[in-house]
């Protein structure tokens, strides 16, 4: 017995000293394993640093009237009111979805995880999304205020306000197929033959609802991007009415300055709002012509888009830059708040015009 456990141990410590022998570094200058581990840590990092270049990039415009087409099989004749939207929705959540890298605000591993420019894309695309979508469930698809919720944009709107960077049980990625999917039947319903299937209601008043939450986020990004460079302004939140009160006291004069690694997180959730919002006017174009040709607002909107299509520009600086207002630097955060201001004062008379004209 005392022979056996001695072999035991013997074997043992055999073994033991050849896994030491063989991660010992004199063993892998031997046999040229420091080159190997050295070529295969330099090829992981350029394939790294390739992809990172590749995913960073954000994703091309593109057009809304062809892309409803071949959502119906391009036939003109299923381009009723609503299609055009819905399939510009369908369109905005497949780019976040399948776009290069995928979706990646919840990636946790390489790339990935080191990138902060397309997520915040990504998000400013999926607010944009996410405004559409309620709008969508609570007035575009409903007759009046007592009518009933239509059933997949019930399904839809609450699975793409699922939390964005849940990467397991369940992920972003699996809630936001299950409102695509849901968008798809929507769709269907809406191009098919059958009375009382599905619904879109292109009326001024849903049209000036949406354009009024849209105000108000171009008015939060404009000023988010204003405070790049740093300004002093004062609290306006009760003025013309002697009455009003709020719940906390504020200052009367209020300084504010987006810290230096936000800079580009905001400029890029910018961008990709914008970048989704475009495309939506541009389908609400298609759906509420005879609307806007009533109004005469058609070409207000045409404006607007082209307003908003500046913001999508290339952009030439491998880094945004903050420089101050009248400085030698360019500051791109200033550039965009002026084309999203510009845009949202045409929105706000767009809104008046769709009221009382």
């Amino acid at each position: 017995m005392n022979d056996r456990s001695s072999s035991v141990r013997a074997g043992l410590t055999h073994r033991a000293s050849q896994v030491v022998s063989y991660y010992h570094p004199n063993t892998w200058k031997e046999k040229g394993l420091w080159w190997t581990g050295g070529l295969f840590l330099i090829t992981y990092l350029v394939i790294v640093i390739i992809l990172g270049l590749i995913w960073s990039r954000s994703p091309a415009t593109f057009d809304v009237h062809v892309n409803a087409l071949s959502l119906v099989n391009h036939d003109d004749s299923k381009l009723v009111p609503g299609v055009a939207t819905t399939a510009t929705a369908i369109r905005i959540a497949e780019t976040l979805l399948d776009k290069p890298g995928g979706y990646l605000a919840n990636d946790i591993s390489l790339p990935g995880i080191y990138l902060d420019n397309i997520p915040n894309w990504e998000f400013g695309a999926l607010t944009g999304l996410r405004d559409l979508m309620l709008a969508m469930r609570n007035d575009f698809s409903r007759a009046q205020s007592q009518s009933v919720e239509d059933a997949d944009l019930e399904i839809a709107q609450p699975h793409f306000n699922y939390q964005s960077d849940s990467w397991i049980l369940p992920s972003t990625e699996s809630e936001y197929r299950h409102g695509t999917e849901a968008l798809y039947r929507y769709l269907n319903r809406l191009s098919d033959d059958q009375a009382l299937d599905g619904q879109f209601f292109a009326r001024a008043d849903n049209l000036t609802l949406y354009l009024e939450a849209v105000e108000k986020r171009l008015g939060s990004l404009a000023q988010r991007l204003s405070y790049a460079v740093g300004q002093a302004h004062l609290n306006t939140a009760l003025a013309g009415d002697p009455q009003a009160r709020q719940s906390t006291p504020v200052p009367m004069k209020i300084q504010t300055k987006t810290p230096w690694l936000k800079i580009d997180d905001i400029f890029f959730e910018a961008r990709g709002y914008i970048w989704a919002l475009l495309h939506v006017l541009q389908a609400m174009e298609i759906d509420f012509a005879p609307v806007l040709n009533d109004k005469n607002a058609l070409v207000s909107l045409q404006q607007i888009n082209r307003e908003l299509l500046n913001t999508q520009n290339r952009i030439w600086s491998p880094m945004i830059l903050n420089g101050t207002g009248f400085g030698p630097m360019a500051n791109h955060s200033l550039v965009m708040a002026s084309y999203i201001s510009r845009a949202n004062a045409a929105i706000t008379d767009l809104s008046r015009l769709l009221q009382q004209g």
